[in-house]
């Protein structure tokens, strides 16, 4: 049987194990309390955008750096790459208006971004000014209606089965549209950036209308994964 995807908790674990770090001094150097940590390695506990940022700066990383199993000297062939990904394996990014969880993050430089979306914004008003970053994406609802602006396009509706193949650099924004309360959607971007995944998660994070809690005692919403 092939082995699961590594978790947050299992990859702060090897991190840890790596660097020779108790529990307390990966506190001490990250400025999460020992309580938390623990919780997050034993897969207890997630962590919002702002924590896993806080955590990559004070430990001198990028915050991809946090999601790859592997050393960054490993060798990493272009050829023979495998990553198994499910939502219980995710990293999650959490805002007011849409869930991002995104897929096989163990594998580091990946020109593909694929990224499991629970969009609940409704407007392109609520959703703000639109989006731009490098390269291209490929959209494909799942369940529920989306209604897609782009900057030089009139908006187009999308339902289950449908797809949409874009420039990210052209403004973009995608919100559920009339009567769907939540929509859900398959998407993977893909750029010669290898901070892409970086760059991303910042991005989905100020498009939320407000920022996931930082109340560490508060219970995160998260899948549980099967073991």
């Amino acid at each position: 049987m092939p082995s699961s995807p590594p978790t947050l908790g299992a990859l702060l674990r090897s991190l840890r194990t790596r660097e020779g770090w108790t529990l307390k001094e990966m506190s001490a150097r990250s400025g999460i309390p020992v309580s938390t940590l623990s919780k997050i390695e034993h897969d207890r506990l997630t962590l919002s955008y702002d924590k896993l940022q806080q955590l990559s700066q004070r430990l001198g990383l990028r915050m991809s750096e946090l999601f790859a199993e592997q050393e960054e000297g490993a060798a990493q062939p272009v050829t023979a790459r495998r990553s198994l990904g499910d939502i219980a394996h995710s990293v999650r990014v959490e805002t007011t208006n849409y869930d991002y969880y995104y897929l096989c993050t163990e594998l580091r430089r990946k020109r593909m971004i694929p990224v499991l979306t629970k969009i609940r914004a409704t407007s392109a008003e609520e959703f703000g000014e639109l989006v731009h970053h490098t390269g291209e994406e490929f959209i494909y609802v799942l369940t529920g209606r989306i209604t897609v602006h782009t900057e030089f396009y009139d908006p187009v509706t999308l339902g289950p089965g449908e797809a949409l193949y874009i420039d990210s650099s052209m403004g973009h924004a995608y919100v559920a549209a009339d009567g769907c309360e939540e929509a859900e959607v398959l998407g993977v971007m893909s750029s010669p950036d290898e901070e892409l995944m970086e760059k991303m998660i910042h991005i989905h994070h100020e498009k939320g209308s407000s920022a996931p809690s930082n109340d560490d005692s508060a219970p995160p919403r998260r899948t549980t994964a099967k073991r």
